[in-house]
């Protein structure tokens, strides 16, 4: 039996008559929970021949008549998808890039019976004690770096970002080395310039879509490490 049907059963355990009511709207939970497997397989990022990253942060966007009927059960409905991705990801052998999230949204635009799954790898993001900033400290560094809606003030000395605790920033994704890349800061005031060093990392560092060993950095640059995306911004009002 495949992790759907077997998600079927569980959700149709533990639901009231007035739950069962309210999944007589267009959209069913099977779909949803079928829209999710397929989207789980086709966004798999290889890491290696033994470790296959997927996404683990999901939204289903639904109509807003769906979503009224579906939404008073949202946190069941939410509990049994993450029960069906996790038995799908262990079935499979993939790796989750964190723990599962999952969340339905109303979109306006959407007919009754219409729904979308959308997916990001969206990994646990901390600071280490020693590469805090004061708060007088932070509004003065120049450059911040935004990972999974989280922004982190780049020391002067720089910021080594890996998912190891010797890490400045920690991010918890499997792709991530433990140190995998450095962002340096050199110069001061406006001869201020950016730049990232891969430290050895085992899957590599991409800027803007370029694998890299060393780049210079500029407001709005994209480091991509692992399934985890590092936006680069300038805290100033100049560009960098």
């Amino acid at each position: 039996m495949g992790v759907v049907q077997r998600f079927e059963q569980r959700l149709e355990r533990v639901v009231s008559g007035a739950f069962a009511r309210a999944f007589r709207s267009a959209v069913q939970p099977v779909e949803i929970a079928a829209s999710i497997t397929r989207e789980i397989d086709n966004s798999t990022q290889v890491l290696s021949r033994d470790r296959v990253l997927v996404p683990n942060a999901f939204r289903v966007d639904l109509s807003p008549s769906d979503y009224e009927r579906l939404s008073p059960y949202g946190h069941t409905l939410s509990g049994e998808l993450d029960q069906m991705v996790r038995d799908h990801v262990a079935e499979q052998r993939y790796t989750l890039a964190g723990p599962v999230a999952i969340h339905l949204d109303q979109r306006d635009d959407l007919t009754t019976g219409r729904f979308l799954v959308t997916s990001r790898a969206s990994a646990t993001v901390s600071q280490s004690a020693g590469a805090q900033l004061s708060s007088s400290a932070a509004e003065r560094a120049p450059v911040i770096v935004e990972v999974n809606g989280q922004r982190h003030p780049v020391p002067e000395t720089g910021l080594v970002i890996g998912r190891g605790e010797e890490s400045d920033l920690r991010i918890n994704d499997p792709g991530i080395s433990r140190r995998h890349a450095e962002i340096r800061i050199s110069g001061a005031d406006s001869q201020v310039t950016v730049s990232v060093v891969d430290l050895g990392s085992t899957n590599g560092t991409q800027v803007d879509g370029r694998r890299v060993q060393q780049a210079m950095l500029h407001d709005g640059s994209q480091i991509v490490l692992g399934g985890t995306t590092v936006v680069v911004r300038d805290a100033r009002t100049g560009g960098l």
